[in-house]
């Protein structure tokens, strides 16, 4: 075998890796080495692999004083000392995960946790790091030595680079991502998420695993090509493939049954028998067959989860009430929605704010059919959630990302705003939540009030997917550009509201129109994907709603 089989169980591994003869991999433009990782160039050659891994990480910009192998060397005896490298105690930040073995022979078992203790003496301010593990097993099957995995993964933890974001070390930062996750699958599995609301009390519990499918349950073989790809485009890459996981596991489980207690279980258990629904090859290609927002985009949408943590004081992993189940049916008091019904809205609504609960603002029933008055109540909430039931029984409605307030820059005029996280939905006769799109253009939108117009005349709808292909240089309209100081032409308009009328664009062709005197209101629908409608064209309001998000956690 070669110089790193060191730690290796051979009789473990993939019998065609052990046979093939070193090689150089002479590469240096980005675009042919991302292509060169996708492919897996390096996926059936051990040496290679290492020698490419070797590379990558030591081309990682790291802060001036990052502990290096001389280091390593210099502690192990004073931090192990005559311990048994098998039985020793991992740090509380690995958050009790598991060795994951890797086809690590015996000393290389032992050797993972030596690395992480020394690291852990060497990171004092790592606070919450459950990939570690994974990652140092992973590494060593790559490294000459133990000196050297722990200088790899030194350098990965050290990295400086602001763009370049590597293995989350804080539980504010974990916690973010497993949010933005949850915001990523509520828009590209929209089915598999469907599911999860299904069967599971606490949908952000099942997303809280993402990371767990990736660095702990994948097989080695999986991980690595995983990690390949990931050393060159970073954290993105992790997204990607743990989005592919969920939509192969619903295609294979689709109908099959699934007990809530169970779910989590069942999917760390699908994941581990990953290879008897797909090959590496196959996963990867579903990954990056998905069409995910930028990186920067994504890099903002973790930020915006990230601020709303902290502004709730949850930096630090402590027990506490389950802060994702926000409607609790004891509180929860609707003339138009169950609790359930809500729960199903809460569960499409961004991350962020379903760590709040919902507060009712507005209701025809106490306060009138009076636009005014929905706008006075609503004011100085943001977002907040509109709740319709008609007179055929049919109930709708809309997440509004934006404060009510925003219309007065128009004057007297009809004025958009909003962003792309807006939404309209349907809850009855069935449920059903519809992509966002912006209105194309306002000045066309409305040319009339009149109740009994036959359609309303928001035709100029443009899809999602139009809107991040025409304008790569941009961000997407998803994202509130307000939130970020970012420039206002980034934004686009997705609501609009005068004295005379509301208009709320919504998603796959939808788009709602609600008269002053909210008695009556229009749909617009263009047969996109061939989805239902929002409700009858033309409908009268037997009730109506406006809900706000109250933050009601105790820090």
């Amino acid at each position: 075998m070669d110089e790193y089989s060191h730690f290796v169980d051979w009789d473990k591994m993939d019998a065609a890796i052990q046979m093939q003869d070193s090689k150089e991999l002479i590469c240096t433009d980005f675009q042919e080495f991302k292509q060169l990782a996708r492919q897996g160039c390096w996926a059936k050659n051990h040496s290679l692999r290492a020698k490419v891994y070797l590379k990558l990480i030591g081309n990682i910009p790291c802060r001036t004083v990052t502990p290096d192998a001389n280091v390593y060397r210099d502690i192990v005896g004073k931090i192990i000392g005559k311990r048994n490298a098998g039985t020793l105690p991992l740090p509380e930040f690995v958050d009790n995960s598991l060795v994951p073995n890797y086809c690590l022979n015996a000393e290389g078992i032992g050797a993972v946790r030596k690395i992480i203790c020394c690291i852990a003496n060497q990171f004092p301010d790592i606070s919450f790091c459950p990939a570690l593990p994974s990652v140092v097993a992973l590494l060593l099957h790559y490294s000459r030595d133990e000196a050297e995995c722990f200088e790899m993964v030194c350098r990965i933890l050290a990295c400086n680079d602001p763009s370049k974001r590597l293995i989350d070390q804080t539980f504010l930062a974990f916690e973010s991502s497993c949010m933005t996750f949850g915001d990523l699958v509520n828009k590209y599995c929209q089915a598999a998420h469907k599911l999860m609301v299904a069967v599971s009390e606490d949908v952000l519990e099942v997303y809280s695993d993402w990371q767990r499918w990736l660095f702990g349950e994948l097989p080695l073989v999986y991980v690595a090509r995983v990690f390949d790809v990931f050393l060159v485009e970073g954290y993105k890459v992790l997204y990607r493939i743990a989005l592919a996981l969920l939509k192969v596991f619903h295609k294979v489980r689709a109908g099959q049954p699934i007990e809530s207690d169970n779910v989590q279980q069942d999917i760390r258990a699908f994941v581990r028998d990953i290879a008897k629904s797909v090959s590496p090859e196959k996963l990867l290609e579903k990954a990056f067959a998905i069409r995910l927002f930028s990186r920067k985009e994504i890099q903002l949408l973790h930020m915006a989860n990230e601020k709303a943590l902290q502004e709730k004081g949850i930096t630090v992993k402590q027990k506490r009430q389950n802060v994702h189940l926000a409607v609790h049916a004891e509180n929860f008091k609707s003339e138009i929605v169950s609790v359930k019904e809500m729960r199903d809205i809460w569960s499409w609504i961004p991350e962020r704010f379903a760590l709040c609960q919902p507060l009712l603002l507005f209701t025809t029933l106490e306060h009138g059919c009076s636009l005014n008055r929905l706008y006075s109540h609503s004011e100085g909430h943001e977002p907040t959630l509109l709740v319709i039931r008609t007179t055929a029984k049919e109930v709708c409605g809309a997440y509004l990302s934006t404060d009510w307030s925003e219309r007065r820059r128009g004057g007297n005029k009809l004025s958009f705003f909003g962003t792309g996280e807006c939404f309209v939905f349907r809850l009855q006769p069935e449920v059903e939540r519809y992509e966002w799109v912006i209105i194309k253009h306002p000045e066309l939108a409305m040319t009339t009030s009149e109740p009994g117009a036959k359609s309303m005349q928001v035709s100029t709808v443009l899809s999602s997917s139009s809107i991040l292909s025409d304008s790569s240089d941009r961000l997407s309209p998803f994202l509130a550009a307000r939130h970020f100081n970012l420039p206002s032409k980034t934004a686009s308009m997705f609501m609009a509201g005068s004295n005379e009328c509301i208009i709320i664009g919504g998603g796959d062709g939808q788009a709602l129109y609600l008269d002053a005197d909210l008695n009556h209101g229009r749909t617009s629908h263009c047969n996109t994907f061939n989805n239902q409608p929002l409700c009858s064209e033309n409908f009268q309001i037997s009730a109506m709603e406006v809900w706000g998000f109250k933050d009601t956690m105790n820090v």
